[in-house]
């Protein structure tokens, strides 16, 4: 059996890189298109303040770009470093899409982020613009390849086991790409990414407001910001609402965990707003409960019910006994001889192999192993519940509260007031937090809600590490936070140095005297 030691460090080091690196993708994906927008009011106008905001929040975007990719590599080399048997099982299908994001966005991406810096001089109004486009657009075909990656791991579709190279291999590269979770996860992750950057163009304006600098520019900027974040912070609810049906219909364990549903809900399910959930007795204390909501999320109706945890568990212990019987038959085809009819009765209940092999946790003999071990399987299958409750919540906090903020903004922005109401500016800079908290806990809710499977349903996490000795791996765990923490450092110290400065830096002074003037 495999070191629990080893399967818990793998995990933290690539959870910490994921997190670290999704500090940067966000503002990336948003901030580009902001930086469209503002260009091409340039184009269209000929107004030189358009040129300068796009190269003021252009040289912020750049800083957070050169993170992004530094840790976006170092990502995917764990796929080989620390998980070499997942790249092993299911690289066939997930190094597809992984595959194209590097050869088509990504090279996209790099090539016209050197032109939108040094183009300026040398290439016309239209095909700078054409350059900044670009940019964009590979920031989000990068997004959409790795999502439809990450999504094969939450829904795995198109692909099947095949005993004689004891492999998943890609039957349908159509099914992969458009895989229901993929779409959505897509739409939801990239408007996130929108919303980041709306909301630090928007608090990073309102700072320069409330100290009356700039005020021309920050008037302008603040108002683009205003009106993108309320499109895309109404996107991102919407969308959100759409994944909790896709998480409702492919991952019921998953749904069950983030609404601490601990028995099966009858129609029509009520939606958990608050309560303390008690793993132990199986309960969640002082619940609030908003009548039919759940249903309406989960099922899209309130005559259907929403599985409960416990009788998901039932299920899954079930599911465990027929994967006994999957890895039995498995046994016999590798060792020979190979029947029709064994192949036919391993075709019945390969769909559950993976379950079975949720025992090599606790025995390295699958087909003997006692009921107390399976029963601890099929307890396995359901994530802690108190974590995914909870950063459920802090998720849609956050949003709402960035709803709240971005649509006063818009509202004072068109009465032409948003200068004059220094509460708002206040508000705008204190919100400056809140998409990356959004984000990062909405992260943790589909990867740990995931757990304890690599691929759902297929490859547990417990076996698809590398063969690598504990230390080895904590050592580079070590290196890896120290080292990304000290650019996360230089980037916070790039980012508010050049903000200080102030878009005045491009041409000194020419902004303050622009006090009163209107937007235009």
């Amino acid at each position: 059996m495999i070191s629990e030691h080893l399967v818990d460090l793998s995990r933290l080091q690539f959870a910490i890189t994921a997190l670290y690196h999704f500090l940067f993708v966000p503002l990336t994906l948003g901030l580009s298109w902001i930086l469209v927008i503002m260009e091409s009011v340039y184009v269209m106008t000929g107004k030189e303040i358009y040129r300068d905001m796009t190269k003021f929040w252009g040289k912020l975007f750049g800083i957070n770009f050169a993170l992004g990719v530094t840790t976006g590599l170092t990502m995917e080399f764990q796929f080989g470093t620390n998980w070499a048997y997942y790249s092993h099982y299911v690289g066939d299908i997930f190094g597809a899409p992984l595959a194209i994001e590097g050869l088509m966005a990504f090279m996209l991406e790099s090539t016209f982020v050197g032109m939108f810096f040094l183009g300026w001089d040398r290439l016309s109004k239209r095909q700078h613009l054409t350059t900044t486009f670009l940019v964009a657009l590979g920031s989000n075909l990068s997004a959409l390849w790795i999502l439809v990656a990450n999504a094969w791991m939450q829904n795995p579709v198109g692909a099947h086991f095949n005993y004689e190279t004891m492999r998943m291999e890609l039957t349908s590269f159509a099914e992969v790409f458009f895989n229901p979770v993929a779409q959505v996860k897509f739409i939801h992750t990239v408007a996130a990414g929108y919303v980041t950057g709306a909301m630090f163009v928007l608090s990073i304006s309102a700072y320069y407001l409330l100290r009356n600098r700039d005020v021309g520019f920050a008037r302008r900027s603040f108002a683009v910001a205003a009106g993108f974040g309320v499109a895309a912070i109404c996107s991102v609810i919407l969308l959100g609402d759409e994944s909790g049906y896709e998480v409702g219909d492919v991952q019921k364990t998953k749904l069950a965990a983030i609404e601490a549903e601990w028995e099966t809900a009858e129609p029509p399910a009520a939606f958990t707003l608050f309560g303390w959930p008690n793993d132990e007795t199986m309960e969640t204390d002082y619940a609030v409960k908003i009548p039919y909501l759940l249903g309406i999320i989960a099922t899209r109706s309130v005559t259907e019910p929403v599985a409960g945890i416990k009788d998901l568990r039932a299920e899954h212990e079930d599911r465990v006994r027929n994967g006994m019987k999957a890895y039995a038959l498995l046994k016999q085809l590798r060792d020979g001889p190979v029947t029709e009819e064994t192949k036919a009765e391993f075709d019945k209940v390969k769909d559950d192999l993976g379950y079975g092999l949720l025992l090599k946790k606790y025995t390295d003999n699958v087909t003997d192993a006692t009921d107390e071990q399976i029963k601890a399987a099929a307890h396995d299958t359901v994530p802690p519940v108190a974590p995914m409750f909870w950063a459920f919540r802090i998720m849609v906090a956050s949003g709402f509260t960035m709803l709240i903020i971005f649509f006063l903004s818009f509202y004072h922005c068109a009465k032409r007031q948003e200068y004059k109401k220094k509460w708002l500016l206040r508000l705008a800079m204190l919100g400056l937090p809140l998409p990356w908290i959004a984000a990062e806990t909405g992260w943790f809710v589909a990867e740990f809600g995931r757990q304890p499977w690599t691929i759902s349903g297929i490859l547990p996490t417990h076996i698809s590490t590398s063969t690598l000795s504990a230390s080895d791996v904590q050592n580079s765990l070590i290196a890896l936070v120290v080292f990304y923490t000290l650019l996360l450092i230089v980037e916070l110290y790039l980012m508010i140095r050049f903000v200080r400065q102030g878009p005045s830096s491009l041409h000194t002074g020419r902004y303050h005297y622009e006090a009163s003037a209107e937007r235009g």
